[in-house]
């Protein structure tokens, strides 16, 4: 068995939920707020009630490439969808579900976390934010709806669990040095994600959008070669949208914050061994980028050889980020991710040896 360890954690996505019939530190804007709306539901709500009162801020996102799903994000008309479903487009039409339609304009987009913001001028009668959720507060088991365009069949509901949280998967962006980077807080749902229904919400039972369906992981294709649901999808994480979107509206552009490690979130238990671990939650440091933020800081990578081919040991393991737990590398992802900003000062608890070592961090801008 080929041990060599890989450069970061990563879940493989097999393919993007969206219908495509081509080629497929500045100040921080001010936060967003879950808008009070008509479409913040009782908790006791049934679903024919949900389904009718979210409709209205759910879209059909068209383009000369295929088609895809998104929703209101705001009174100014800005639309949310996947970067995915609009890259490479020259026109794109946004059709809601009154039936009026409109032609839309990327403003902003973010390949990395695969988020795209259109903007649209439509009446103000048409234009019906949806109420933004937590998702730091979703549980496994609990009920969610995903809704959206599957297949063109406009305004389809499906209802599923959460299925897990924290997932991980690649980048688009690649690191100068090799390797590649890794975006987090990505939650897997067992509600049914098909083609075309890339960008659009994923709710909560109170109507909340807790997330933007993004992928689904399978193996099975239908007649036209398209992906199907295979109970396995994933869903870009609201509170990583809410840290995206206003930087997009304003800038254009998403400036993500940078470590400069790499580890991964799997260790086998031979290998904890091999390392001489005594704890076996945490992200162990495999390497850090000569140079980067936590070489500066004096975040040490592995460099003892062990028994295991490509695994070295008197690594830093990081056990908390500012004071919050790392269980995993993807913990540690999701909470850089989604609450910090390059030029940030972070402290990371990490194992050094026997002791416990608090090393503060300013935080780079990816390269």
């Amino acid at each position: 068995m080929n041990r060599k360890l890989l450069a970061l954690s990563i879940l493989t996505i097999a393919m993007l939920a969206c219908s495509l019939t081509g080629v497929t530190p500045r100040p921080t804007p001010k936060a967003v707020t879950p808008p009070q709306t008509s479409s913040t539901l009782p908790q006791d709500v049934s679903l024919e009630a949900l389904y009718e009162n979210v409709l209205p801020g759910v879209v059909l996102v068209v383009t000369d490439l295929g088609l895809g799903s998104g929703f209101v994000f705001d009174d100014a008309g800005h639309i949310v969808t996947n970067q995915h479903v609009v890259a490479g487009a020259s026109l794109i039409e946004i059709d809601f579900a009154s039936g009026f339609k409109a032609y839309g304009t990327v403003v902003g987009s973010d390949a990395d976390a695969d988020v795209a913001v259109i903007k649209v001028n439509a009446p103000k009668e048409e234009i019906h934010p949806l109420a933004i959720g937590d998702s730091d507060t979703l549980k496994v088991g609990q009920s969610v709806v995903a809704i959206g365009n599957p297949f063109g069949l406009n305004g389809t509901m499906t209802l599923g669990i959460i299925s897990g949280l924290g997932r991980s998967q690649f980048a688009h962006a690649d690191p100068s040095g090799g390797g590649f980077f890794s975006n987090a807080d990505i939650i897997q749902t067992d509600a049914a994600i098909n083609p075309g229904n890339s960008g659009g919400p994923l709710f909560n039972l109170n109507g909340e959008v807790v997330g933007i369906n993004q992928s689904i992981l399978t193996n099975t294709t239908n007649a036209a070669g398209e992906a199907t649901n295979s109970g396995v999808g994933f869903s870009i994480s609201i509170n990583l949208v809410k840290r995206v979107v206003p930087f997009l509206i304003r800038d254009g552009v998403y400036k993500y914050p940078y470590l400069g490690i790499s580890s991964r979130s799997y260790l086998s238990l031979a290998e904890i061994e091999a390392l001489g671990l005594s704890v076996y939650k945490g992200a162990y440091v495999l390497s850090v980028v000569k140079g980067g933020p936590a070489d500066k800081a004096g975040i040490k990578a592995g460099d003892t050889a062990t028994n295991l081919d490509g695994l070295f040991a008197g690594g830093d393991l990081i056990i908390a980020f500012d004071g919050k737990p790392v269980d995993t590398f993807e913990d540690l992802l999701s909470y850089l991710i989604t609450t910090k900003s390059p030029g940030d000062t972070v402290v990371l608890t990490v194992l050094r040896g026997d002791k416990s070592v608090d090393v503060t961090i300013t935080l780079g801008e990816r390269p």
